[in-house]
């Protein structure tokens, strides 16, 4: 009889305490050359074969003048294609079509919510009938997206920035 394998897990005092190297554009996610190369492939075939909603709201997209912030279509982000992907901001717009997958859609939500992109779920009807009220809900996403970076930034400041302590009435600083 064969002796019965189980899964050894690795004490996590023995972990390694540097982080990977960053490897070139893309490959940080630890994503196989082969397989970073069929997302791309699929996201280009996507762009070739966009559904109405997606078409409309890529329209309005490029006669925005959004300023440094770009929202690029089907975009590749680590493992996943997202509709619209804007990476100043870590933000991405799913469309919801009719007789889309939503688990997997929720999973692949849950990852790059784990990594930092807020994502912003929006549906393909709402987009073909009342493209204002998709454009405002966006750009009031966008500047939520925008406050809690410089929030982070202001934090991240104040922890690294040596503190002094304060003059006394009197002394000169």
């Amino acid at each position: 009889m064969s002796e019965k394998k189980t899964l050894k897990l690795r004490d996590p005092s023995e972990a390694p305490t540097e982080t990977p190297a960053l490897k070139k554009k893309g490959r940080g996610w630890e994503i196989s050359e082969k397989r970073l190369d069929a997302l791309h492939e699929q996201a280009r075939e996507m762009r070739r074969h966009s559904s109405e909603a997606h078409k409309a709201l890529a329209a309005r997209f490029a006669k925005a003048d959004m300023g440094r912030y770009k929202f690029t279509r089907h975009a590749v982000i680590g493992s996943a294609i997202v509709d619209f992907g804007c990476h100043n901001l870590g933000m991405a717009i799913a469309i919801d079509e009719e007789g889309a997958n939503e688990a997997i859609a929720k999973r692949r939500d849950k990852s790059l919510e784990a990594v930092g992109i807020r994502v912003m779920r929006i549906k393909a009807q709402d987009i073909l009938e009342n493209m204002d009220a998709v454009l405002q809900r966006i750009t009031a996403g966008m500047r939520m997206r925008i406050g809690d970076k410089q929030e982070a930034r202001r934090a991240h400041q104040a922890s690294s920035r040596p503190r002094r302590p304060a003059a006394r009435k009197g002394e000169a600083q």
